[in-house]
């Protein structure tokens, strides 16, 4: 299959982003970015990327994925600095076998460094494991800011019913991480032995009920608080740990939506707990196969970049 990615910057181009959105999100007119929108932000510094799938010419093409992002600021200790938000990410459907996800956000790395800008941001849902596996494992992203009910109570913007809980994505665009994912020699994905292997352990092995769906492990979340609220003072001493959340959010809300929300509460308190405790997100395991299982790896700041 032929792929292309391309800058769109014509009314033309906007609109089939705007008709795609409505394919990717029906009846969620209040999620569309409309085409004026687009074009302000792109006037501004933004940039919209398209894939396109088909034979050329482009005319012959079908925009088959999108991205969205536009400066921003962000304070730091020498003051404030320019980075990008990346509010708008789709790929169709029956296109997602092939990489275009990957592939655009390969190019918007590409052209907001050339803008001077080292930063990207995003949301994500903790719960989601495709977009987790993209960010952390594939992208070489971070995270270790966990924002509560981000999107308050807006339904659209969390269609499983449950609280719209957000990781916010960081992407430091010259760091040796990315480079090593990015590059043409990417580097190796790394599984669940090679974590054992370092050191690492399972803060919340779930457990499987009578359904065969996952249960988070309350014990665990007991013990960790308990242990943070009898130590304030103390780093906890591993340097690497393992959280574990569903394959599949969508399969687990449409089962059990209260099993689902149980989740949500389960990892709200864990990583709300280790981030402040100075772990982060740097990668993401996913174990395919009949039974799946999920896993973030979190590494203490002070031995992670």
């Amino acid at each position: 299959m032929d792929i292309s990615i391309h800058i769109l910057e014509t009314s033309e181009e906007f609109a089939n982003v705007e008709e795609l959105q409505r394919r990717l999100s029906p009846g969620n007119e209040a999620d569309i970015v409309p085409i004026h929108l687009l074009i302000a932000a792109v006037q501004a510094g933004g940039l919209v990327l398209g894939a396109y799938v088909g034979r050329p010419p482009l005319e012959n093409q079908v925009l088959a994925g999108f991205v969205f992002s536009f400066p921003g600021l962000y304070h730091s200790p020498g003051g404030l600095r320019p980075m990008h938000c990346s509010h708008a990410f789709g790929v169709h459907p029956g296109y997602r076998r092939n990489e275009l996800g990957f592939l655009l956000k390969r190019a918007q790395w590409q052209m907001v460094r050339h803008q001077g800008i080292d930063r990207i941001v995003w949301t994500c849902d903790p719960l989601d494991s495709q977009e987790a596996e993209l960010a952390f494992s594939r992208l070489g992203a971070v995270c270790s800011s966990y924002l509560r009910d981000y999107f308050g109570p807006a339904k659209h913007t969390q269609p499983y019913g449950l609280p719209t809980d957000c990781f916010q994505v960081d992407w430091w665009l010259n760091s040796q991480r990315v480079y090593r994912r990015l590059s043409r020699r990417a580097r190796r994905v790394l599984d669940l032995a090679h974590y054992f292997d370092a050191g690492a352990k399972i803060i919340n092995p779930s457990l499987v009920g009578r359904s065969r769906l996952p249960h988070p492990n309350s014990t665990s979340v007991q013990d960790l608080i308990n242990s943070v609220t009898a130590h304030p003072s103390l780093t906890l001493p591993d340097k690497l740990l393992l959280v574990e959340i569903p394959a599949s959010l969508a399969e687990l809300a449409a089962a059990d939506l209260a099993l689902a929300i149980a989740w949500r509460q389960h990892t709200r308190t864990l990583f709300e707990t280790l981030f402040t405790r100075g772990y982060m997100v740097t990668d993401f395991i996913h174990l395919s196969g009949r039974d799946s299982r999920c896993f973030y790896v979190l590494s203490h700041a002070e031995s992670t970049l």
